[in-house]
């Protein structure tokens, strides 16, 4: 069964980053996710079960988590989810994977900075591009502080 999926929760592990002897990058973690409801009968928030998932990004996606994401980070993961059987000794079970095609951390819980990524010549891996700073003359406010300015997006 495959399907699309958005989930939010805490990254539970620390990422693991790899790369394959074909190239391919690879970062994988796992994903605690718990539901929090309001109890209007006992007047309090309370927390329903905890999901968990083995989620995985490849490429560029899995590079950039690489240098992004934290063991405890709040984040939002989009992809696809599959179920996989699993069998040991002791028992068997099913896996819950999601196979990212989008993650960013979730900006209900904390503020989080972007710098855009080129690609860089083959081999070097990705390059970071730093913000432009605002001119005086310019108008833009980038400083987050929430100004009446209007941003100037085209930049």
């Amino acid at each position: 069964m495959d399907e699309r999926i958005t989930v939010t929760g805490i990254v539970a592990t620390d990422p693991r980053h790899v790369v394959t002897q074909d190239g391919l990058a690879i970062t994988s973690f796992r994903l605690a996710a718990q539901q929090r409801r309001y109890d209007r009968e006992r007047s309090r928030w309370v927390s329903g079960e905890t999901h968990w998932y083995s989620v995985s990004a490849f490429r560029r996606l899995a590079l950039n988590c690489e240098q992004s994401l934290n063991k405890g980070d709040r984040i939002v993961v989009a992809g696809r989810l599959r179920f996989r059987q699993w069998q040991s000794d002791a028992g068997g079970g099913t896996n819950a994977e999601i196979d990212a095609a989008a993650i960013g951390h979730d900006l209900s819980w904390g503020t989080s900075a972007f710098s855009r990524v080129l690609t860089a010549p083959e081999g070097s891996g990705p390059v970071p591009v730093p913000a432009p700073a605002p001119s005086p003359e310019s108008g833009h406010d980038r400083s987050g502080s929430g100004g009446d300015r209007a941003l100037d997006w085209s930049a």
